[in-house]
């Protein structure tokens, strides 16, 4: 996992006006913070997809996906990868004790801790596609429960289909918000036809009115 600085940016609200050097300093040092305390933890697994009506289940476990935007996302799939990400929970406590002590670098933390979630998730998403290559099939974009009409509420029961606590120690509260806070669940589908939408993709995204949207450019929900 590395930190797309860049990326850390985006998630600051920067839209390219002058840094000073004390921000681009406090900038490096939190994502040297991330890296050092982050506990990086992951798992994924791969159902074969068993279409009822406009609902998606997958074979062998009792998850299934709801709503016209997951439909869509998967139409061509056959296969469906369901990953979960997680930082961990020291990242978690430490930008809670800077927002009581530092603010500004609880808020440079949060984003480089957003990033490096990301960046946590394309490193899985590589190796959900070196599987996808010995079957001969070509993998969507990730799409995170929430998104769309794609119901947050999924997300407990992804948590309990991958064992994610026993794991990683990731798991899901009444209103499913994972806990640790700095994790991602997403699924991703496996086809024959290729796929060229990105994973960060505005056009791609229904969130008109997400502050970190840019016309033209990429980009993905803040975690």
């Amino acid at each position: 996992m590395k930190i797309d600085r860049k990326e850390a940016l985006r998630y600051m609200g920067y839209k390219g006006q002058d840094m000073d050097g004390g921000l681009e300093k406090l900038l490096d040092a939190c994502i040297d913070e991330v890296m050092n305390i982050s506990r990086q933890g992951f798992t994924y697994e791969v159902f074969d997809i068993d279409r009822r009506g406009e609902t998606i289940c997958l074979k062998g476990s009792i998850l299934t996906l709801e709503g016209k935007a997951i439909e869509a996302h998967l139409a061509k799939s056959e296969k469906c990868a369901v990953m979960a990400v997680t930082l961990g929970l020291e990242v978690d406590k430490r930008i809670t004790l800077y927002s009581r002590t530092d603010l500004t670098r609880s808020i440079v933390l949060d984003a480089c801790a957003t990033a490096a979630v990301e960046a946590l998730c394309d490193d899985v998403q590589e190796r959900i596609r070196a599987e996808a290559v010995d079957l001969q099939l070509e993998l969507t974009s990730r799409y995170s429960p929430g998104y769309g009409d794609f119901s947050v509420e999924v997300q407990r029961e992804i948590v309990r289909v991958l064992k994610t606590y026993e794991k990683i120690g990731l798991s899901a509260n009444e209103n499913s918000i994972l806990l640790p806070r700095k994790s991602v669940t997403a699924v991703i589908g496996m086809q024959k036809e290729k796929c060229g939408v990105k994973n960060h993709d505005c056009g791609n995204c229904k969130d008109i009115y997400c502050r970190y949207r840019e016309d033209g450019e990429d980009n993905e929900q803040m975690v």
